[in-house]
């Protein structure tokens, strides 16, 4: 059986992560089984990039086969942003609220009373001996400035996927299904199963 980390400390995408792989070859062992470790840091200019970046940091530190993944909001109004920088748009240690009140402001700048966005999702295995599978996921919807739901984290609570509803008015199993990081991990999960069968 393939040994694999989960590369975050977020109990919700752990959760999603096993999930996801329920039937496949594979033990996830949570991030927290090795103590306290350092984040990675995520440096690079695409979603791809920081998953590889956090998933082969973790590798290295674990000594056993990683998964991470990278995701994020790209609002078209605003030029795309805050893409990677989603989860500390209004700074370093920024949290929901404050990113979102972040949101907000940058769309009144620009005029926009709502826009079309999507989150985007890349997840990245890295193996022992380097060898990496990448997946992705997207959602499309658009950002309104009236929040709905206490579902969900993040942008959820302005990200519409259809005039009524938001992400975070659905079920857990509901948003899994049309979900950005739901879609990457039912990808990853068939290239893994194909990945591990050839090993």
């Amino acid at each position: 059986m393939k040994k694999i980390v989960v590369a975050t400390k977020n109990k919700g995408k752990i959760r999603e992560m096993m999930d996801a792989f329920h039937g496949i070859d594979v033990e996830l062992v949570p991030l927290s089984d090795f103590g306290e470790l350092p984040d990675a840091v995520e440096d690079g200019e695409t979603f791809d990039d920081n998953a590889v970046i956090k998933a082969k940091f973790y590798m290295e530190r674990t000594g056993i086969a990683a998964l991470a993944d990278d995701s994020g909001l790209e609002v078209d109004a605003i030029g795309g942003a805050p893409g990677v920088h989603s989860a500390r748009f209004a700074g370093g240690h920024a949290d929901d609220t404050a990113n979102n009140e972040k949101l907000l402001s940058e769309l009144k700048r620009v005029g926009a009373e709502m826009s079309k966005a999507a989150y985007r999702c890349s997840l990245a295995f890295v193996d022992t001996d380097g060898g990496t599978i990448l997946a992705h996921g997207s959602c499309e919807g658009i950002i309104r400035p009236v929040p709905k739901g206490s579902g969900g984290f993040g942008y959820d609570p302005y990200f519409y996927i259809d005039d009524e509803k938001t992400m975070a008015e659905l079920t857990l199993a509901e948003k899994d299904k049309i979900s950005h990081r739901g879609e990457a991990l039912r990808e990853m999960a068939s290239k893994l199963s194909a990945y591990i069968a050839k090993r």
